[in-house]
């Protein structure tokens, strides 16, 4: 595999991850609280659902002109990479709270233990299903946009479904192995990497699709990447500073 190839495998691999991350915490959340078998049902159906979407809209990709899909894929990316940095950012400065997988799980099972009871058809645990089912669909969702947009713009597919596939399976072995939220993982600096991976290449695709050439084509990614992160590192600190600022001065009122 090609250094671009490695690249493009594990951006897409942790972004995918940090998704199935979520995903399995919604499954988890409806499954032991609630019933496994309607759970794992919305699961199949959720997997259904993202199957039809892959093969109505992937190959509709190939009919799209290359300069096109750059120029849009790089400005969604970078509408999707800057909101993760911006969290991102946010939670390193301390003006956010870090994203925990315990207290999210914990929130699920609050909500599901109260949520009324029954079924319908063959489905024995109605909200169990519904639960599973949007949580898989919409972070799955996610993942196709990531594999879709990165495989058509590097003519990679394989290398972008592969990464994304490990990812998939490696949360789900864990999280069947546990059968907790997977909260050690560390999603936050996860998903620190990933918004500057999706900014990064963002900005490498809008200014391809404008028609930019950039110097020494792909290798410019060596640049650009450690500029964003360190452009975010950077962003970070001064919030930190500015936050700390704002406490001491609290603490001097009397």
């Amino acid at each position: 595999m090609s250094g671009g190839g490695f690249a493009l495998a594990l951006t897409v691999f942790l972004a995918c991850a940090v998704e199935a991350v979520e995903a399995l915490t919604i499954v988890l959340a409806a499954g032991t609280t609630r019933q496994w078998r309607s759970t794992l049902q919305g699961v199949a159906a959720a997997l259904a659902v993202l199957a039809v979407v892959i093969a109505v809209f992937g190959p509709a990709v190939r009919f799209i002109p290359l300069t096109s899909l750059r120029l849009l894929v790089g400005a969604l990316l970078l509408i999707f990479g800057l909101q993760w940095l911006r969290k991102a950012v946010l939670r390193a400065s301390g003006f956010k709270a870090l994203h925990d997988e315990s207290a999210t799980f914990r929130r699920k099972v609050a909500v599901a233990e109260q949520a009324a009871t029954g079924g319908r058809g063959i489905v024995g645990d109605w909200y169990a299903f519904t639960l599973s089912f949007k949580g898989v669909v919409l972070e799955g969702l996610e993942v196709v946009f990531i594999v879709v947009t990165f495989g058509a713009n590097q003519h990679d597919l394989p290398v972008a479904t592969l990464g994304a596939g490990a990812a998939v399976v490696l949360v789900t072995i864990v999280g069947v192995a546990v059968r907790a939220p997977l909260a050690r993982v560390p999603e936050n600096t996860m998903k620190f990497v990933v918004g500057v991976m999706l900014t990064s290449f963002g900005i490498f695709w809008s200014g391809e699709g404008a028609g930019m050439e950039w110097p020494h084509a792909d290798a410019a990614l060596l640049v650009l990447v450690p500029t964003v992160a360190v452009a975010a590192i950077a962003a970070a600190a001064i919030l930190h500073r500015i936050k700390d600022g704002a406490r001491a001065n609290e603490e001097m009122v009397p």
